[in-house]
């Protein structure tokens, strides 16, 4: 194998290796101020929660202690009678969501998307009782009041399927809760409106809402490593970049710039919060779970300017609440027709399909070619076989290009033996060296061609390494011994964990790595050139496909299915190449080529001089340690 080739390898390898284990202004100082403030009260009013819970209960004196204002000792509107009465369920549907709603805290308790299970094939549940949300607000008297603690009254409307959750103190001062399920859509419309309250709130809390959400991510993968390397908190800045939160480890973070959504996503699904307008500030914090049914604990203190209506009274706030998959196409179509840079959304960007380059390959190329494969209703299996085939179609010229560029250099090996036998001693590798360069300048060969081709296939190979473990559209899909094309085919399973294999071996990918093998000796041997390697070269060129297999066990079976077929199409391609071409006719053009007169490319004389460099300096040092002697 030549050196081109042997770089080639190497840096793919890199590159995979690298990509797998990498699978991370100011706002104004009275804003900042404030949501100090804001965040000192959070953490006093979990701090009572601890030690007096029930200083949060809503019983009568306490609410009428929030409403009371330093300067008043009473109220002077009607006293109302507050009770603690039992939680209620209501439920929302539509044909992609059921959700379960409390009344005890007007909280979503339970939420699940239908068409969809998790590995266990139950029903898919994105929360059930393990997420929060409330607002916190605080009085002019300091008191500290969440609306997780309030028992709500529901208002159902089935004319528009919603629901509100009305909490009254009085018949002019209460907080609504405003749920609406659109017929056909992941998308939840959530509205909070706060009534006939700002005269009593401090003024922090009056101009800056403060929202606090929790959620445990559940697991709803089969490989638990794999999902949890895909899951983690997401947050997209208004008109700007989305940024995320390290999935490797505990982090936290503040996000001072105006903020558009937050999202808490798994592999394949997320719960995404996004405001009408824009969150001024957001605490972020996600702790990784030891657990078989949770990932990570997520947490999102949320700061929000309510907007005012002086004629009602009212200060309220909207947002979006999307719970469903993580589908590209789908999620991409919420920005049709969105044209102000700060309305959208980008929620495609939750799909992780690579670096700037290798995305747009997925977006503009991958997907559209997989999306149109997929609809001819061919099972998942055969779309990868076609998809595989039309890709290697389509970089057919470079491979093709590449090993033109190692069989000029395989037909030449007799001349290359010639200047071995020549110049037989180590310390004359560099005249052997230019020798060899100055025959390939002599036939017109560049022994960098057959890099670059090889190169310019990478950023395909590392697209698809991005795009596989992120369709949606090969969850629960099967093929041939594959149960699921988006998780590992486990051939053979133990319950202990080896180090760097984990607990099972995954047949595609013993199949790829195979074929690797093959593909490594046979390309060996194609590209023998007749110059020496570097000492345990060989060994490391049969080294990598079993690196390979250490880092892609536990990847979807989809993408270590890709390069089983991926490597074998090229093994059949070169030996188609090798069929059609006439080595004999190439040697003797390549001989014609010695009698044409030979214009020294620039490459090339730059290349020759750092070689003369090189030896001087070789022949300067033997030199010098001769007169030491």
């Amino acid at each position: 194998m030549d050196k081109n080739t042997i770089i080639g390898f190497i840096l793919i390898a890199a590159l995979l290796f690298g990509f797998s284990m990498y699978s991370s202004k100011t706002a104004e100082n009275e804003a900042k101020e404030r949501t100090e403030s804001h965040l000192k009260d959070s953490i006093r009013s979990a701090e009572i929660k601890q030690s007096e819970p029930s200083s949060f209960i809503p019983k009568k004196d306490s609410v009428e202690n929030f409403f009371a204002q330093p300067q008043v000792d009473t109220l002077s509107a009607e006293q109302p009678q507050i009770v603690n009465v039992p939680e209620q369920i209501i439920t929302l549907e539509n044909s992609k969501l059921k959700i379960d709603f409390s009344t005890k805290g007007a909280k979503m308790l339970r939420s699940q998307i239908k068409g969809h299970s998790d590995y266990k094939q139950d029903s898919l549940l994105v929360f059930d009782n393990d997420t929060k949300f409330y607002l916190l607000l605080k009085s002019k008297s300091g008191q500290m009041l969440r609306t997780a603690d309030l028992d709500f009254t529901p208002i159902v409307s089935e004319a528009d399927n919603s629901l509100t959750m009305h909490y009254a103190y009085s018949p002019t001062q209460y907080i609504d809760f405003i749920y609406q399920l659109p017929s056909d859509d992941y998308m939840v419309k959530f509205d909070v409106k706060v009534v006939g309250m700002e005269e009593y709130l401090h003024r922090d809390y009056a101009e800056m809402f403060e929202f606090n959400w929790t959620q445990d991510l559940r697991r709803f993968e089969k490989s638990i490593s794999n999902e949890q390397r895909y899951s983690r908190i997401y947050h997209k800045y208004v008109g700007g970049d989305v940024d995320e939160l390290s999935e490797s480890s505990n982090d936290k973070r503040e996000a001072t710039e105006p903020t558009k959504w937050v999202a808490f996503k798994n592999q394949f699904f997320a719960t995404i919060l996004i405001a009408d307008d824009e969150f001024k500030n957001v605490l972020l914090d996600s702790k990784m779970l030891s657990s078989e049914e949770y990932l990570k604990s997520m947490d999102a203190g949320l700061f929000i300017p309510p907007v005012y209506d002086g004629a009602e009274k009212s200060m309220s706030v909207g947002f979006r609440y999307y719970m469903g998959p993580l589908h590209f196409s789908s999620l991409r179509s919420y920005d049709e027709g969105v044209t102000e840079i700060k309305q959208q959304l980008d929620l495609d960007k939750l799909v992780p399909l690579g670096w700037s380059l290798f995305r747009w390959i997925n977006q503009y190329l991958i997907i559209p070619l997989f999306n149109m494969l997929s609809s001819s209703g061919l099972s998942m299996g055969l779309v990868i076989l076609l998809l595989t085939i039309i890709v290697k179609i389509v970089i057919a010229p470079l491979t093709y290009k590449s090993f033109m560029s190692s069989a000029k250099m395989r037909v030449l090996r007799p001349e290359i033996e010639e200047i071995n036998e020549k110049y037989p001693k180590q310390e004359q590798a560099m005249e052997k060296q230019q020798a060899v360069m100055a025959l390939y300048r002599k036939v017109g060969v560049n022994p960098m061609s057959g890099c670059v081709p090889m190169l310019l296939q990478m950023p395909i190979l590392i697209a698809l390494f991005s795009f596989f473990p992120n369709a949606i559209e090969l969850r629960h899909q099967s093929f041939l011994w594959a149960e699921d094309l988006s998780t590992y085919d486990a051939i053979i399973e133990w319950g202990t964990a080896i180090p760097l294999i984990g607990t099972h071996l995954s047949l595609f990918c013993i199949l790829m790595t195979i074929t690797n093998i093959i593909y490594t000796k046979f390309n060996m041997e194609m590209t023998n050139t007749g110059q020496q390697q570097m000492p345990g070269m060989k060994w490391m060129m049969y080294l990598m496909p079993l690196v390979f297999l250490f880092v892609l066990n536990d990847y979807p079976s989809g993408l270590t299915y890709y390069y089983f077929l991926s490597l074998l199409i090229t093994i059949l391609l070169t030996l188609g190449f090798r069929y059609f071409v006439n080595e004999e006719k190439l040697l003797a053009k390549l001989q014609e080529n010695k009698k044409k007169p030979k214009k020294k490319s620039g490459f090339m004389a730059r290349l020759e001089e750092a070689q003369r460099i090189q030896q001087q300096q070789a022949k300067n040092k033997t030199n010098s340690t001769k007169r030491k002697r």
